[in-house]
């Protein structure tokens, strides 16, 4: 499974990209705003310096509804380097605007998605990626995970291409279960990738090895 980075923080993003399992990183206007990050040229240009900071696809949100802006957008960002993903949201004009990327080599990632039914939408648009957001169904007592696993079924029905990218992961446990049901990626904060270092026994072992160490040393 690939481990995307969700967030705008340069910091953040060098310091997931040095651990060496940074496969690339997903952004949105929220996350741009929270870095303070406003403005078309200084959005553009904070994308351009993500893309110098990862290896991997980043995927640049575009901010029209309507589809003629959308195309607009995307064709703006995509020119910005060859790492970007177009992102979409989940809507009509979305998805006909995945169609148009799609047909031009251009790779795209529908988002805020909440359903199979869109989720088969997108990849009958040829999206690359598709983000169900397991998260934010939690948060409204739904089962998120079970949506991951229902879309795995389907696009494995019918040989998609499209990527399942487990979007609003919140915790380590989201990334083991996305893990286990075969999501193809999973986007969420340092910390989610980070607590996966953590365990108790190990902290205990190395402690140990370390005193057992020392004494042999004295």
């Amino acid at each position: 499974m690939k481990f995307f980075i969700d967030t705008a923080n340069l910091e953040q993003i060098k310091e997931a990209q040095d651990l060496g399992v940074l496969d690339g990183v997903t952004t949105n206007p929220s996350l741009m705003a929270k870095e303070g990050i406003t403005g078309e040229k200084n959005i553009l240009d904070h994308y351009k310096a993500i893309c110098e900071i990862v290896e991997g696809d980043v995927s640049a949100e575009v901010i029209a509804t309507d589809y003629e802006g959308m195309i607009k957008q995307g064709e703006e960002l995509a020119a910005l380097n060859p790492q970007i993903v177009v992102k979409l949201p989940m809507i009509e004009a979305g998805v006909k605007a995945c169609k148009y990327f799609s047909d031009k080599g251009i790779k795209t990632n529908v988002t805020l998605v909440f359903s199979v039914g869109q989720a088969l939408l997108a990849a009958k648009a040829g999206a690359s990626y598709v983000s169900p957001f397991l998260g934010r169904l939690d948060d409204i007592s739904t089962d998120g995970l079970n949506l991951i696993d229902e879309i795995r079924t389907v696009y494995d029905n019918y040989g998609f291409g499209t990527e399942i990218l487990a979007a609003s992961v919140r915790n380590t446990m989201h990334v083991v279960n996305c893990a286990k049901l075969g999501s193809d990626v999973m986007t969420g904060p340092l910390s989610s990738i980070k607590g996966l270092l953590k365990h108790p026994l190990t902290d205990i072992g190395l402690e140990k090895f370390l005193a057992d160490y020392a004494k042999g040393n004295a």
